[in-house]
């Protein structure tokens, strides 16, 4: 079972991200907002950080710069939930620091996927 931080402003996205990453036999924890989810990183050392990018305040992009500057969390997988899906937004994920990018609106079946993909047991390119 992996940790995987869900930073996620808005409820419902949360709570199904959550019961997603449940399905999925990881263990969810998340945050509401971006400073509270940098410190939720910091404090749990997830295996998987699940960022939404539009959010109050701080945006996503932030958050994956302020994460990535910190040695501790350099090799943390960052997968980036957007509901843009623009060439320049996508690329602006990856700029960022984030590792892979899902289009929101999603299935289950695609998320499923990406976790996979970026996960440290599966994908060795990420080694803790």
């Amino acid at each position: 079972m992996k940790k995987v931080l869900i930073i996620e402003d808005h409820a419902d996205m949360r709570e199904l991200l959550t019961w997603q990453v449940e399905l999925m036999g990881h263990s969810p924890v998340s945050a509401k907002l971006a400073r509270e989810g940098i410190d939720k990183a910091l404090a749990e050392k997830p295996d998987l950080i699940i960022l939404d990018i539009m959010m109050p305040g701080m945006d996503g992009w932030a958050v994956a710069r302020e994460l990535r500057a910190n040695p501790e969390m350099e090799k943390i997988p960052i997968l980036a939930a957007t509901a843009m899906f623009r060439e320049a937004d996508l690329k602006a994920c990856t700029a960022a620091g984030c590792n892979s990018y899902i289009v929101k609106p999603f299935t289950f079946q695609e998320l499923q996927a990406k976790v996979m993909e970026l996960l440290p047991s599966i994908n060795p390119e990420y080694p803790r």
